[in-house]
């Protein structure tokens, strides 16, 4: 570590006056300038001998995700920040070793932090705060005093999307989210839908029969829709909570005869790379999942390298992107 010797070479002064200052002697009769010049240099000693102690080796960066395969193709959200995760670390010439919550421990000490991607129960936030490796969570929040985290920004995301229909007309807003069980066996439930729930009511146009909630998959957004579209009273406007329950909404509206967005307007979240293709192209919310994933990579290496003490909660912002899916209502 840095000395009162060091401090008082770097800013020109006596280790006596170094001393006094550093102690706040208000008996002591100098100048606010050389004041400035004591402080200014025990910072720049603290900054050189944190960049001295980075360890610059190549890391070896664990990965556990929380969902199948089968699951990561049915939402490709989580594939696409897996992807975004896998470039940045092949780019930083770190090395990637998938990892289970199942595998030993001869398996974890061989890397020096974790990534931990998906939804995870409090009982697996505990078991991974205990492999005592530095961590990120992403798209999830654990425990905020023992590792990162980089989620989006929900709740301004839907109430942008409110906003939206709202100008657009739209007075009878549907909603299709989903909700799912953690490894505890507790409901988690979209938290997009508080958010839309929240927006109605203070309007005063919340209706709980336009409310449909499944699952996150495209099959789950066709039998939601199929079951809205069965209401006597029907929404003009639909928000669904990814773009793959957008895709089964699609399919179950144009089968039953009707348009979009001529007769159902339609919005979807994340925006996917096969969100433009869809006839009409779907207006959704740009999740920003390349920066999410590289972002992740980057704070957990500053994390590692730095030893940095403090944990970062990240809140990324996102994007309405309006393509043709949604219509105007006419008062």
């Amino acid at each position: 570590m840095s000395t009162i010797k060091d401090i008082a070479e770097l800013a020109g002064v006596s280790v006596a006056t170094v001393s006094r200052v550093l102690n706040y002697d208000e008996t002591l009769n100098v100048q606010e300038e050389t004041k400035k010049k004591v402080f200014e240099a025990a910072e720049q000693l603290e900054y050189h001998m944190k960049e001295k102690k980075k360890r610059r080796r190549k890391l070896k960066l664990g990965m556990i995700c929380s969902y199948s395969p089968e699951e990561e193709l049915e939402d490709p959200f989580y594939l696409a920040v897996r992807i975004a995760i896998e470039k940045e670390i092949e780019e930083n010439g770190f090395k990637r070793v998938p990892l289970s919550l199942e595998d030993g421990t001869e398996h974890l000490s061989a890397v020096d932090g974790l990534i931990c991607l998906g939804t995870f129960s409090r009982t697996t936030v505990r078991r991974i705060n205990e492999f005592q490796k530095p961590h990120i969570y992403v798209d999830a929040v654990g425990n905020r005093s023992t590792g990162d985290s980089i989620v989006t920004d929900i709740r301004h995301s839907v109430q942008g999307v409110m906003e939206y229909l709202w100008e657009q007309g739209h007075r009878q807003i549907g909603f299709v989210g989903g909700y799912e069980l953690d490894s505890d066996g507790k409901e988690i439930f979209d938290s997009r839908l508080p958010v839309y729930q929240q927006f109605l009511k203070e309007k005063g146009a919340l209706c709980d029969s336009f409310i449909k909630i499944g699952g996150y998959t495209a099959k789950h957004g066709y039998r939601l829709m199929k079951e809205l579209l069965n209401e006597v009273r029907r929404p003009t406007a639909i928000f669904a909570a990814n773009d793959s329950l957008a895709v089964g909404c699609y399919r179950a509206i144009q089968e039953s005869g009707l348009k979009i967005p001529e007769d159902m307007s339609v919005v979807g979240f994340n925006d996917i790379s096969m969100a433009k293709y869809l006839a009409p192209p779907l207006t959704t919310v740009h999740v920003h999942m390349n920066f999410m994933g590289r972002k992740a990579v980057k704070l957990l290496a500053e994390l590692i390298q730095q030893e940095r003490r403090v944990n970062i909660h990240v809140s990324v912002p996102t994007e309405l992107i309006i393509r043709e899916s949604v219509g105007r209502v006419e008062k």
